[in-house]
Formats: C-alpha cells, sequence, structure tokens
C-alpha cells in the first residue's frame, strides 16, 4: 500500500502505515446520502459509522473475540487528504498500527471511488483519509484490562510498536462559561446497548459547529476527538467552543465535567 501523503507539518504525529508483509482486513461500503451533507461530503459521523462497522467485522472474524470481548475508543484521528463525497464506493483497509498489553491503537485507511449523476455530474479526484482508533480493552466492568496473549500475538503481526503508551493529543483547557454556549440535544436513538453515547453520535455535535466553519473542511484537514468519560442516557450536554485562526476547539461538557474534546484543523497551504 503506498504511504500517506499527508506532510510532516499536517500530521504531528505519524500515523504509521502497515508493516511490510502483514495482513489486513478490508471491507467496502457504499456512500450513501444519509451519509453527506449538503454539499455531498462525507460527514464525520458518517465516516465513524464505517469505522465502528468495520472494527466490529474485523473483531467478529478474528481468533480472540470470545476472549478478548470489550474494546473501547479513547481517541480517533481523521485526516482528510482528499474529500469522498457521494455518489462513491469506499473500501477500508484495518490494521493494528501499535499496541501495548492494554490498548492499540487501529489504523483504518479509507479509499474512495467516485461516480457522477444528475446531481453531482462534475468528475471528482478519488477520496483518501487516514484514520486512527485508540482502542482500550477493557473487562465486563468496563475497567482497561491486559488483552490475552492469543490477542496481543495476532495483533502485534502488524507493527514493530509494541510499547504503546497513552499522549494526549487535544490538550487546550476548557474556557469559561460564556453566552455563546449551547446545549446540543440527545435522543435515544443515539445511545448503544450499554447505554453510552454511540460513538458516531459525538460527530453529529462537530457538523453542527462546521456549517459555520466550512473553510476548515474545504481542503485537506485534520479532526481528533479524544473520549474522557461516557455520557449517559438524559445527561444534559453543554457545547463550548473556539475559533483560532484554522482550528476549532471543542468541548462537549456534562455538568461540570468535560466528557469529550474535539479539534478540526485545516492542512495550512
Amino acid at each position: 500500500m503506498p504511504d500517506s501523503p499527508i506532510d510532516a507539518a499536517f500530521n504531528p504525529i505519524e500515523l504509521p502505515d502497515i508493516k511490510a508483509g502483514a495482513h489486513h482486513y478490508e471491507s467496502n461500503y457504499r456512500v450513501r446520502t444519509g451519509d453527506v451533507d449538503q454539499q455531498m461530503r462525507l460527514r464525520f459521523d458518517g465516516l465513524t459509522r464505517y469505522l465502528q462497522d468495520i472494527a466490529n467485522d474485523n473483531h467478529e472474524a478474528s481468533d480472540y473475540h470470545v476472549s478478548d470481548p470489550f474494546w473501547i475508543v479513547r481517541r480517533t484521528v481523521i485526516d482528510v487528504i482528499r474529500p469522498i463525497s457521494w455518489p462513491a464506493d469506499v473500501t477500508l483497509h484495518r490494521w493494528c498500527g501499535g499496541l501495548s498489553t492494554r490498548w492499540t491503537n487501529m489504523r483504518v485507511r479509507v479509499t474512495s471511488t467516485h461516480e457522477t449523476n444528475q446531481f453531482n455530474p462534475e468528475p471528482r479526484e478519488d477520496g483518501l483519509i487516514e484514520t486512527e482508533g485508540f482502542w482500550i480493552n477493557v473487562n465486563d466492568k468496563g475497567m482497561p484490562s491486559r488483552m490475552t496473549d492469543e490477542a496481543f500475538e495476532m495483533l502485534s503481526r502488524s507493527t514493530d510498536e509494541h510499547r504503546l503508551r497513552w499522549k494526549s493529543m487535544n490538550t487546550a483547557p476548557a474556557p469559561e462559561p460564556s453566552e455563546t454556549d449551547r446545549t446540543h440535544v440527545l435522543r435515544a436513538s443515539d445511545f448503544d446497548p450499554f447505554k453510552h453515547l454511540n460513538n458516531a453520535s459525538y460527530w453529529t455535535a462537530v457538523e453542527d459547529e462546521i456549517l459555520d466553519n466550512e473553510d476548515l473542511v474545504k481542503g485537506p484537514h485534520r479532526a481528533i476527538i479524544e473520549h474522557l468519560r461516557a455520557i449517559e442516557p438524559g445527561s444534559t450536554v453543554t457545547i463550548r467552543r473556539r475559533r483560532e485562526e484554522d482550528q476549532l476547539q471543542m468541548w462537549l461538557v456534562v455538568g461540570e465535567q468535560v466528557a469529550a474534546t474535539v479539534t478540526v484543523t485545516r492542512h495550512p497551504a
């Protein structure tokens, strides 16, 4: 597979490529109108559903889906290099880009073959999005847990990074409450069977902010979400945000605690 063409200035951490000769998990999806915005751009929440689907399918197809059944996402990095839009087919390649005994960085490369139709008749360059998810292995109580030797051995085949450590990428502290804060309405359909806010649903809040910051996603850009604590049914979520030059910063606040942080950064020209 080709290396990502992202440059170092836009890519403060290198998203690792797959180890030479290693295998990856592959899946294909059709971009639907429910996945895109009014400009036909693949939305963050639409993309995240693809990432969830391939994660579930990859896990079910693995030899450790019974011994290591519970995983949660701590962070997702999305590097949009060439945007994906409707109509298109997408192909996802998934592999482990680094791990320790309790967590992994799972890489997913998303490529698209664009088509044209009467609603989007202009040819477009095929899309490329590089992603990385920091996944934590947990027990049935939701606490970080050491993965089995079998899972570690299988995941380590695609990477030489076996001492992965956590380091936050969204480090700015939340601003004080202000009149610009807004409430993000949660719906019953936003929650999974474990009564946690679905990962894709966090990104719907981001898409609401993109409406006033569309310049950030016109070309290559990076989006990062870090989950700090679970958002449960009945929660009141307050959105605080700040725009600084080429970056949008967001904090999803429940009560007085920050539940998640988001940054969306435009690739410098």
